[in-house]
């Protein structure tokens, strides 16, 4: 990891910033991004460069067709076209990722031994193709209009920041950016800050945590007991929302170092009081896609309780089933669905507070321990024994203990100190006419910009400290990179 990353941080990174700065156009710097766009695929999976470069002509030549059939009122040919557009999208995402696991479970079910396909999984395929399908979609729908500048739908396709981990973003949040967009050192610098949080969450917290995870996972199931399922439920929890939110601050900053403004994915999703809120506060970029290209397609909500359930329902198995290609990412995407449908029906909302947040933790802390197991054994193995698996061996309690070192302590305190909305609170206190106790903070702006030169500069220190850490690990890759 130390490689990779030192080449990007230390070369390639601020080698395409400065070009950027000095190139002088608008139209010059959207073909430099996507140069750059290409030679950063091209460094993990370059065999796969094709693929993408494929699935841009294709749906930016579909966009046209479809734009046409739109114009001279053959709603069959665009409608023809926009299935074709679909299904072949769907089809390279199917072959390229579940052909391995279809082909298994087939073979386990009937007993047939048909060899698995040796297929890689191209880096952020379900990303680019969903970002894809959403802009052949816009345009049948006439949301937005299919553009003749093909160098703007391959830098919306292959845009570095976020093809790997999203956030998935629409052709029509970003279209207006793609033609004018101003070179502005504040929200450069924003964008720098933005960027070094992202990676001081992945860095410092995420892959941390990430070590006493992977040790407990990988450890044999009779060494696992209570203490031991519990550390790993509770370190994934806080690593994941690290990991991917660490990935979407980098994505968005650099977003922002290059003038274009992506959409938030996070929203403190763990102070959600059920799963209903977790779903609108949780890579919020994904819910809105299968809403808005999914369930109301189906149906919505407007056909009757039963069918709005199965529309839910049906969501939510793509849903899991788009995270990955293993029969525990569904069991998680069903679980997720039906607390779902279930809080329609059972009225948590008039349990006190307290209780609300408690019980949509357990239910994301268990599901998330589905969501990292190997298999369903293994995930079934975990979420009992943190409820009945209080007579551990000592083997188990000394697995156990060995997680708590010093380091561990320190990055789950700071974890759980930053799910806090402590900068939600700041701004409130400073702004707030109601905090009467700070009146002299809103009205001394000097305060602001001192605050605000803090920051930049504790955000230097960051990254020397990120540098540090990364020449120190081994490799840990993003975890939403392979999805």
């Amino acid at each position: 990891m130390f490689f990779d990353s030192f080449v990007f941080l230390c070369v390639f990174l601020p080698l395409v910033v400065l070009l950027y700065v000095v190139t002088p156009s608008t139209r010059a710097r959207n073909a430099l991004l996507i140069c750059a766009s290409f030679l950063f695929y091209a460094y993990g999976e370059p065999v796969f460069i094709a693929l993408m470069f494929a699935s841009t002509v294709f749906n930016y030549l579909l966009g046209l067709l479809i734009g046409k059939a739109r114009r001279d009122s053959r709603p069959v040919l665009a409608k023809g076209s926009l299935a074709l557009a679909v299904i072949v999208n769907v089809a390279v995402l199917g072959v390229c990722k579940y052909s391995i696991m279809f082909t298994e479970t087939f073979n386990h079910l009937v007993g047939t031994s048909w060899s698995t396909p040796a297929i890689l999984l191209p880096l952020g395929i379900s990303f680019f193709t969903f970002q894809a399908i959403s802009y052949v979609v816009d345009v049948y729908r006439g949301t937005i209009g299919a553009t003749r500048n093909f160098g703007h739908v391959c830098l919306h396709i292959a845009f570095f920041p976020r093809i790997i981990a999203g956030p998935i973003v629409r052709f029509d949040q970003i279209a207006p950016q793609l033609t004018v967009r101003p070179l502005r050192s504040p929200e450069m610098a924003r964008g720098f800050r933005r960027f070094i949080t992202g990676l001081g969450k992945k860095v410092l917290i995420a892959s941390t945590l990430g070590l006493a995870v992977d040790a407990l996972f990988a450890a044999p199931s009779e060494h696992i007991g209570a203490l031991g399922a519990w550390i790993a439920a509770i370190a994934f929890l806080l690593q994941i929302f690290y990991d991917f939110s660490g990935y979407t601050d980098m994505a968005i900053g650099l977003g922002l170092m290059f003038g274009f403004t992506f959409p938030e994915n996070f929203n403190y999703p763990y102070g959600s009081r059920g799963i209903q809120e977790f779903w609108r506060r949780w890579h919020m970029t994904l819910g809105a896609w299968f809403r808005d290209y999914l369930y109301i397609p189906l149906g919505g909500n407007r056909q009757g309780k039963l069918k709005t359930a199965c529309n839910k329902l049906f969501v939510f198995f793509c849903t899991g089933l788009w995270h990955g290609a293993n029969w525990t990412f569904v069991v998680w995407g069903m679980l997720q669905g039906f607390c779902v449908v279930l809080e329609d029906y059972v009225p948590f909302k008039k349990l006190p507070r307290l209780l609300q947040h408690g019980y949509a933790l357990l239910l994301i802390t268990i599901g998330f321990v589905i969501f990292r197991a190997d298999t369903l054994t293994q995930a079934w193995h975990f979420i009992t024994q943190m409820f009945v698996g209080w007579h551990q061996s000592a083997a188990a309690l000394s697995l156990a203990f060995e997680q708590f070192d010093p380091l561990f302590v320190a990055t789950i305190t700071v974890a759980l100190i930053g799910l806090l909305p402590l900068r939600v609170w700041a701004k409130r206190m400073l702004s707030d006419e109601r905090f009467s106790c700070f009146p002299q903070l809103s009205c001394r702006p000097s305060i602001l910009k001192a605050a605000t030169f803090a920051s930049y500069a504790l955000s230097l220190m960051l990254l020397m400290l990120c540098l540090l850490a990364l020449s120190a690990m081994t490799y840990s890759p993003f975890i939403y990179a392979r999805f």
